[in-house]
């Protein structure tokens, strides 16, 4: 048996924690049963990981960028708050988890491990499951098994005295999510991408789901005062006089940045950066802070680049996947792959949106005398809010980019807040905090906690029944989408001029 848990223990950490290798990994063995030359083989799979990589450099360093720049508010004004950011809540869990509960960190990978397979099974009996999405980012899977492992042996502390049955309780809900909420994505993202044949494996699968789907009914053409109205989205507005310039997404995105995040490291002030390492002694406070700001451009571009290069691979060498082994399986990658799609300011008004979101529920809960204080981490902040501006600009146009990731900055906060002061995250200083963590899990939790066992059939009855739902209501499309995407649009054209 340990030899087992040794393999899969270095594929864990050399592949599948690894998004690059691990989108390599896919990219061979599509190739590979597509019967491709060994040169198309290493070729494609050199490029995907390449092209990966290069996507890696762009939101590592958004990341590492602005985070301490957030961070920095909270020890700025000595505020004793937890940071919403997936590193620290895993951290927060590692940190945590043996002190709460009397367990260890290590069965963590065990339930990734067993999650993950629940995830392929349903996969590969599609054609009863009809859930198509297969969950490929390895980073995230440990980061959502982490806080999954604490939330639900806090829920329910009857599992803790059987260890087998808690693993195997935790993986089938684990694994069903990440079938469900990869499943949800497909259509946004078909629409999205011109059916680039991927969808999203990330931490806000249901809230990209239910925004695209509000974008749509609220503000786009699937609401009735709208229906005779064109729907203007980012990309055709044309902005006149000297407003043309931000018309130009990598102008809009250094002014804006410049002028949101400046005034934050104008507020740290310079003593508080010198302090932190940040400036160094005698640069000009000026300079790095337009510098600072600017990068934010610079990393988007290159996180642009990286999707452009390793998409099409994927994208052609999963048939070899779909078609052999998992078929009609779509992959579920990075949320960041949506950036390189869309309106290129979606992404920056949707990230300053959520935001101000997130900025105006931290003060409330400072007014509110919250016994638990947040303080914005810039993967929530980011990911979240961009690609639900992305994806509600598609769908709602302008109006939906800055309402809807605004009303999901406000979510992230309140939600997390609430459940990691509940179940005693918060005491070890961060917790996951995005959309589905802060949402969708904290629903999940509370049915468990207060339902017990019936709670937990309840949520994964739910699960089984959504992608059930989604087939019902287009029987002829749901699985057309993703096998023959431009039949699917004739297909839908028809119907529309059917009517």
């Amino acid at each position: 048996m340990n030899i087992f848990l040794d393999i899969w223990s270095y594929f864990a950490t050399n592949i599948l924690q690894q998004p690059a290798f691990m989108i390599g990994l896919i990219v061979m063995l599509g190739y590979i049963l597509l019967g491709k030359p060994w040169y198309d083989i290493l070729g494609g799979t050199v490029k995907a990981i390449v092209g990966y990589l290069i996507l890696t450099v762009g939101s590592s360093g958004l990341t590492n960028n602005f985070r301490p720049v957030l961070v920095g508010l909270g020890e700025r004004f000595n505020m004793d708050a937890m940071v919403i950011d997936p590193y620290f809540g895993q951290n927060a869990v590692t940190a945590g988890v043996e002190e709460v509960f009397g367990k260890g960190f290590g069965d963590v990978m065990i339930l990734l491990f067993i999650a993950f397979i629940v995830n392929i099974l349903l996969v590969r009996f599609s054609k009863l499951t009809k859930m198509r999405a297969l969950f490929t980012t390895g980073h995230v899977q440990v980061q959502q098994s982490a806080t999954a492992y604490w939330l639900i042996m806090f829920a329910l502390p009857g599992l803790l005295t059987n260890r087998v049955g808690m693993l195997v309780v935790m993986a089938v809900l684990l694994g069903t999510y990440w079938a469900v909420g990869s499943n949800l994505t497909i259509k946004p993202c078909q629409e999205v991408t011109d059916g680039a044949g991927f969808c999203l494996a990330h931490q806000q699968m249901f809230g990209v789901a239910l925004n695209y789907w509000l974008a749509g009914k609220l503000f786009g053409n699937e609401n009735k005062k709208h229906k005779a109205k064109k729907v203007k989205r980012i990309e055709d507005i044309e902005l006149p006089g000297f407003m043309s310039m931000f018309n130009d997404n990598m102008v809009s995105a250094s002014i804006l940045m410049l002028i949101f995040f400046g005034a934050i490291l104008c507020v740290l002030g310079r003593d508080y950066l010198t302090e932190a390492g940040f400036l160094a002694e005698g640069q000009s406070m000026v300079f790095y802070v337009i510098q600072t700001c600017l990068y934010f451009a610079v990393y988007l571009a290159i996180l642009q680049l990286g999707v452009r290069t390793f998409v099409a691979e994927l994208s052609a060498s999963f048939h070899g996947i779909a078609d052999k082994i998992l078929p009609g399986a779509v992959p579920g990658v990075d949320c960041a792959v949506i950036f390189g799609f869309g309106a290129s300011n979606a992404v920056t008004l949707g990230f300053i949106a959520g935001f101000v979101g997130q900025i105006l529920a931290i003060v409330a809960l400072v007014l509110l005398k919250s016994p638990v204080l947040v303080i914005c981490g810039f993967v929530p902040v980011f990911s979240d809010n961009a690609g639900i501006g992305v994806f509600a600009n598609e769908k709602g146009g302008l109006k939906a980019a800055l309402i809807l990731p605004f009303i999901s900055g406000l979510c992230q906060v309140f939600g997390s807040a609430f459940i990691a002061g509940w179940v005693g995250m918060a005491a070890y200083g961060g917790y996951l905090g995005m959309w589905d963590w802060a949402v969708v899990w904290p629903v999940f939790t509370v049915a468990m906690k207060f339902l017990s066992y019936g709670g937990l059939a309840l949520v994964v009855v739910i699960l089984f029944a959504i992608p059930q739902i989604q087939y019902r209501m287009d029987k002829e499309g749901y699985f057309l989408m993703t096998e023959d995407y431009e039949a699917y649009k004739e297909l839908k054209a028809g119907k529309v001029t059917a009517k």
